[in-house]
């Protein structure tokens, strides 16, 4: 198959979009000046059932409505998409609104940016501690865009809210300088746009470094849904997954983070052979979505997805909620809700799907997981973990919130029992002085 991309400039010329009102193509092309909008050829004619369009979930996924901004930003950019106004005044207003959508949250460009000699080194992240990730910038777009996507400010034009690094050599001299770093992640955007010979030129280093506590290469990619035959017939497939091959053989563990976000991705024949390939190079494929509303809001869909998945060869790893940024008032799920999906989901799947951790949400402490809903000395409480933190010694320490039905956040909770702040929180701001005034939790709670 030949690639052909769409977005806002040609999206009109997409056949079965004569199935649309002309309301509903208007829609797209206003909420897409705000939000990144990109979709292909593939999961136009593979992965979307036209018939149940505009409530298809892969629809839902890639193709940008109305609701997705909020009544005044929406109403601001057709006003002035309605009046004629130039790309400029319609630029600058949707600049505007995307800094109140919540740009890279959780303190990723204020908390996570290593330093070499004193220095920032851009297009890097390094939150937890045996774990960098790496911002190639080649690999900072996609072969679609998801409409829920918490990197979304990557796509939007905007250079100041951007990750992105020329600099492999950065990359491992800070990875020799920190021997306790021994997993990378090689993130986006997504890497797998880039040719095989541009991904090698980031990955071949770490393999030829000798890196003192390097032990895994982990790659986040969407591009088994939206692009399988990046794996089968691009120019440069078997290039990629000789590459991949030259990892494991190296004695370093090589994992491919899939997000499949609803089980219909799965459901190609292309899909399952891409996912056979990768697998012939001895590198595992991971699996990872978020809990999104309208798009795979059921138990039903992910206990047939994780199936599937186990079936195929791939090990299920996290459910996440969907990050506070973006259409997050569109997208979002109340956590308890978001946990009594994952509970019953998970209830349904043999020991073989039970690989997978969730509901996480990536917050500013770290990786906070929902471990469920019980009642102590009666009072109702969400029970808490990090899986992940930025201090070690916080992690699997259990702590308690207040049960709140509605709320869809970690900043949304309060502690349970009559606490002021959770556990961690007057460490976190003896390490990052710059938090000092900035809201708590209870105190964004109580807005």
């Amino acid at each position: 198959m030949r690639y052909r991309a769409y977005s806002r400039s040609n999206f009109r010329s997409i056949p079965q979009l004569a199935r649309l009102t002309e309301e509903q193509k208007n829609d797209i092309e206003i909420v897409s000046q705000v939000l990144p909008f990109k979709v292909n050829n593939f999961v136009i004619e593979n992965l979307i059932n036209w018939d149940d369009v505009p409530d298809d979930p892969i629809f839902s996924l890639t193709f940008p409505r109305r609701e997705m901004l909020l009544p005044h930003h929406y109403d601001e950019i057709s006003r002035l998409v309605r009046q004629g106004a130039d790309r400029k005044q319609i630029r600058q207003a949707a600049n505007r609104i995307r800094m109140e959508l919540n740009p890279n949250p959780d303190g990723q460009m204020e908390y996570n940016v290593p330093e070499l000699d004193g220095q920032p080194i851009p297009g890097m992240q390094h939150k937890y501690e045996q774990t960098v990730l790496f911002f190639p910038s080649r690999g900072q777009t996609c072969h679609a865009y998801c409409t829920f996507c918490f990197r979304w400010p990557q796509f939007a034009g905007m250079r100041e809210l951007r990750f992105t690094s020329h600099r492999v050599e950065a990359l491992v001299e800070y990875l020799t300088r920190h021997p306790e770093v021994n997993d990378v992640l090689i993130t986006g955007g997504d890497p797998l746009v880039m040719s095989a010979g541009k991904i090698g030129a980031v990955i071949e280093p770490l393999i030829n470094a000798d890196l003192p506590g390097l032990r895994r290469i982990r790659i986040g990619t969407k591009s088994l849904t939206y692009w399988p035959y990046r794996f089968l017939s691009d120019d440069d497939s078997s290039e990629l997954l000789e590459l991949f091959g030259r990892v494991v053989r190296s004695g370093l563990h090589l994992a491919v983070m899939a997000h499949f976000n609803h089980p219909n991705e799965l459901s190609s024949p292309v899909v399952r052979k891409a996912i056979a390939r990768i697998r012939q190079t001895k590198a595992t494929v991971r699996t990872q979505a978020p809990l999104v509303r309208h798009i795979n809001d059921s138990p039903a869909v992910w206990r047939r997805m994780w199936n599937e998945q186990v079936n195929l060869g791939c090990i299920p790893y996290y459910m996440f909620v969907a990050r506070d940024t973006g259409a997050h008032h569109y997208f979002s799920v109340p956590l308890a809700r978001a946990w009594k999906i994952f509970r019953e989901a998970y209830s349904n799947v043999s020991g073989l799907g039970r690989t997978v951790r969730g509901p996480s949400m990536s917050a500013d402490p770290g990786k906070v997981h929902i471990v469920g809903v019980t009642e102590v000395k009666g009072e109702k409480v969400f029970v808490l973990r990090l899986l992940q933190g930025r201090n070690p010694e916080w992690v699997d320490r259990p702590f308690f919130a207040e049960y709140d039905e509605w709320a869809t956040w970690f900043s949304e909770l309060r502690p349970a029992f009559g606490r002021e702040r959770f556990f961690f929180e007057d460490e976190l701001e003896r390490e990052y002085p710059h938090r000092a005034g900035m809201p708590t939790f209870v105190d964004l709670a109580k807005e």
